[in-house]
């Protein structure tokens, strides 16, 4: 049905829904985002007119200035407004990933296009996506602009090729225009990867200083936190990865484990990977205080330098991470001996050495061929 859009008609239905029982909730002519939009949103819906007006013209950044205006603050509509937003966005995003096996990635927003660790975060990205699976990040920069990027490439080249040009502009500090920018034509030039939509991102205007990056599928951003946190982890039915990180990953990762401890006996579990031995044990000693509740490695097994995997042993290997309800997990290093047909059901971790002084090294070895 057509309904004029004069206003007395616009009066007249208004009178008869709300003589039905229904709840008229006007919206508020500042506010930049559509409150009762019914789907995700894209990267170019929140940077869009970034390289005409800046980015403090977008989408992103006004409904952050919005979002923290004083009258906003406290104002029970903008709390009405902000709250029927997050909510359809959510029902976009479930909608989104029904019947998918989705893996989260977390990490640290600080990490820098360029590092080794940047690069390994998009490479495994760019393993679980090719793997069927859908990754789901935080949405923000650093390692999780890595992973979104890597799962949106459609070849492990093309993730190379994106990281080499990436690394121009190492961060969004000082300036997001141009790190948003490189990114959106790093972005136009890599294509997507056919099929099914491969990652998506859930980044929250609480943390405004952090912009979106571009590399997702579809963008769930919500004014609130504490709602996003919670989704991005109730969505992560097929397990989480956590890489390096600081204060926020460490509250993502016992927010993960809490469900995990009080579940019932026998319930089966999604695995919880912690990437970065020095990192989670004693730079933040994350470990110590999750095995002081319980969290254990339930199998380890051990093997010669260059052992072939037998069919035998992986069906071993597959047999008892399902009873145990356990995710395999391998390093690079033994994942490039797996036959293809079985890496998709292995998580691979990058291992890498580093050394204080690499200079050291090369003075021992100058004196040894001198």
């Amino acid at each position: 049905m057509i309904v004029d859009d004069h206003p007395m008609w616009r009066d007249a239905v208004e009178r008869d829904l709300v003589a039905r029982g229904a709840v008229i909730i006007p919206p508020d002519p500042t506010c930049p985002v559509e409150a009762f939009r019914s789907r995700l949103y894209t990267p170019f819906d929140l940077y869009d007119g970034i390289a005409e007006h800046g980015y403090a013209s977008t989408v992103d950044a006004r409904a952050y200035a919005w979002s923290r205006e004083a009258r906003t603050q406290h104002d029970a509509w903008a709390t009405l407004l902000r709250a029927v937003h997050d909510d359809a966005v959510q029902d976009a995003l479930v909608e989104a990933l029904h019947g998918r096996d989705v893996v989260g990635v977390m990490g640290g927003h600080a990490l820098e296009r360029g590092s080794s660790d940047y690069a390994d975060a998009a490479r495994l990205g760019h393993a679980l996506a090719a793997s069927g699976r859908v990754v789901l990040t935080g949405g923000g920069p650093g390692a999780m602009e890595a992973a979104n990027l890597g799962a949106l490439a459609p070849t492990p080249d093309a993730v190379d090729a994106a990281l080499g040009r990436l690394a121009a502009v190492s961060s969004f500090r000082p300036s997001v225009e141009a790190w948003a920018e490189l990114a959106l034509r790093v972005r136009d030039d890599l294509g997507a990867a056919p099929g099914r939509a491969r990652s998506y991102g859930i980044p929250t205007w609480f943390y405004g200083h952090e912009p979106p990056n571009v590399f997702c599928d579809g963008i769930a951003k919500y004014f609130s936190n504490a709602l996003r946190e919670d989704v991005l982890l109730a969505q992560s039915s097929g397990g989480l990865v956590v890489l390096p990180g600081a204060a926020g990953t460490v509250q993502e990762i016992f927010q993960a484990c809490t469900p995990l401890y009080y579940a019932p006996e026998g319930e089966p579990l999604p695995p919880l990977v912690l990437v970065g031995l020095e990192h989670w044990t004693e730079t933040v000693p994350v470990w110590p205080a999750l095995r002081a509740l319980g969290a254990e490695v339930v199998r380890a097994e051990p093997l010669v330098d260059h052992q072939p995997f037998s069919p035998q042993m992986l069906t071993r290997l597959e047999t008892e991470s399902r009873m145990l309800g356990a995710q395999l997990v391998t390093t690079e290093k033994d994942a490039a001996r797996l036959p293809p047909e079985f890496l998709g059901k292995v998580l691979t971790l990058p291992v890498r050495l580093e050394f204080d002084d690499p200079g050291a090294l090369d003075r021992r070895l100058d004196a040894l061929f001198a």
